[in-house]
């Protein structure tokens, strides 16, 4: 399964034109797929964490966050199985109620990023001891915050793992994320600490197998109130993102955060 992403239609669209020739490693994007959106046998559920350019062929495991499991109880727990390599993270948990649940890969802190001007060229650095040189312009200093999510239920789907954590930028499902079809309507709130994000863009990637063309199927916005609204095309995977960002909390290393979110959804007829 192959989907190319064009990155300077990522980095423009969610960061804004100047940043546009940021570094390739902020136009990863994050993912967390299940093999299947229902449980096999046994109630076993396993997911790739990673990052990647092509959907959904990893380059870089998603590592340096704490994995979570938030039953239909509303309980989170630890998944069963959480395994590392070199260019993806693998996940297992066995479902025991029925119910949906929601899979995150949690926070993960990952490297900071500058850009400056020299002598009136831009420059960047991932350098964790980078010094501004003599005489240069800081353009930019941020830290990325990312987080990837899916959910996936057993039996019939409830709404209790739904619940936004209200920590950093997510995406609260209006719309069931297991109960979607390509006849209605699928609505969710973008929001960042819990609050709504008003015009914040929202790309909608259509997985197609076998695809080799750069395909962003829908470039969302989110109206007054956080909320975005598209109706799906054809049944199959779709990946949202979404990247936001702001001032970083007090005594963070770094003066802003840059977060991403994803989420991976399936679409039935």
């Amino acid at each position: 399964m192959s989907l190319p992403l064009n990155r300077a239609i990522l980095v423009a669209a969610m960061l804004g034109g100047s940043f546009a020739a940021h570094f390739a490693a902020q136009a990863h994007v994050p993912y967390l797929q299940p093999a299947s959106f229902e449980p096999i046998r046994g109630g076993w559920v396993s997911l790739d964490a990673a990052f990647a350019d092509r959907f959904f062929i990893p380059e870089v495991a998603f590592d340096n966050s704490r994995f979570s499991v938030l039953t239909p109880a509303g309980t989170a727990v630890a998944p069963t199985l959480v395994q590392y390599s070199h260019t993806r993270t693998t996940a297992e948990h066995q479902l025991t109620d029925d119910g949906t649940y929601r899979f995150s890969t949690g926070l993960r802190y990952g490297a900071t990023f500058h850009t400056y001007e020299q002598n009136g060229e831009r420059k960047n650095s991932r350098d964790e001891n980078f010094v501004l040189p003599a005489g240069a312009k800081s353009v930019a200093h941020f830290q990325a915050v990312t987080r990837a999510e899916t959910y996936v239920s057993k039996g019939a789907p409830d709404h209790s793992a739904l619940k936004p954590t209200a920590e950093a930028l997510e995406l609260e499902f209006l719309t069931h994320p297991n109960d979607l079809y390509t006849d209605s309507i699928v609505r969710a709130r973008v929001l960042f600490n819990g609050k709504p994000l008003p015009q914040q863009a929202v790309n909608a990637y259509f997985v197609e197998a076998g695809a080799n063309d750069e395909k962003v199927t829908q470039q969302l916005t989110t109206d007054a109130a956080g909320i975005i609204s598209f109706q799906p095309q054809q049944a199959g995977t779709y990946l949202l993102l979404s990247r936001y960002r702001a001032d970083a909390p007090a005594g963070a290393n770094v003066p802003q955060y840059s977060y991403s979110y994803s989420v991976v959804l399936e679409v039935t007829q």
